[in-house]
């Protein structure tokens, strides 16, 4: 009797699917925890003792955060410096700014902001990427303070999104969404935690901009 080639033998492929399924049931559970570790939300010690977490704190709004290249990686990333005022105060605790950021977050819900922007990579591409606008060269080099007459960027901001059709910042205008003054300011706050984010580089063309990201 001629011997049966392996590639055949049906206890041959019920092994190997046996073995190949529980392999990636393992990898599957391993990335799932690994991930999860990655995406988890930092706290204020974390941001205290100076350690870089994917996602910081709430509390990085009391931090200035500026975008460099980082050379290793080959893309921008990040960085957390010193403190500065936000809304005038850089001593916000968690459960407050924690607050702030759910209202933003909330707050860009309400309103849609995904039917025109990209926010971490979700929505539309009708207006600008909003994932890093926080360091947006056009809030930083002080064009919009002057523009708005206000005296900090935090401040520009939220007066812009109360009042978008005073300020024409983009050929596509937006439209007046009814946005109260305490719905903006946690609106900047969410903008700014968000700019605050790991996200591997992503908007890949945002560094490209004249004065987004800062030498190290």
């Amino acid at each position: 009797m001629a011997n049966k080639s392996v590639w055949s033998d049906n206890r041959f492929w019920q092994r190997s699917a046996a073995w190949v399924s529980g392999f990636a049931s393992l990898l599957l559970i391993w990335l799932t925890f690994d991930t999860s570790a990655q995406i988890s939300m930092g706290n204020d010690a974390d941001l205290q003792a100076g350690v870089t977490k994917r996602v910081p704190g709430p509390t990085v709004i009391n931090y200035k955060i500026t975008y460099e290249m980082d050379d290793k990686r080959g893309h921008e990333v990040p960085v957390i410096g010193e403190k500065e005022k936000f809304f005038g105060r850089d001593d916000w605790n968690e459960d407050e700014a924690g607050a702030l950021l759910h209202l933003g977050k909330l707050g860009s819900q309400a309103k849609n902001c995904m039917d025109c922007h990209t926010l971490l990579g979700n929505g539309a591409y009708y207006a600008p990427d909003l994932t890093k606008a926080w360091l947006d060269p056009a809030w930083n080099d002080g064009t919009m303070m002057a523009v708005t007459n206000k005296p900090t960027k935090e401040e520009a901001m939220a007066e812009f999104l109360q009042h978008p059709s005073e300020y024409a910042t983009h050929a596509r205008s937006m439209p007046d969404l009814g946005i109260t003054a305490e719905e903006a300011k946690g609106l900047v706050a969410f903008l700014k935690h968000m700019s605050s984010i790991d996200t591997n580089g992503f908007p890949r063309n945002f560094g490209k901009m004249q004065g987004a990201v800062h030498g190290k």
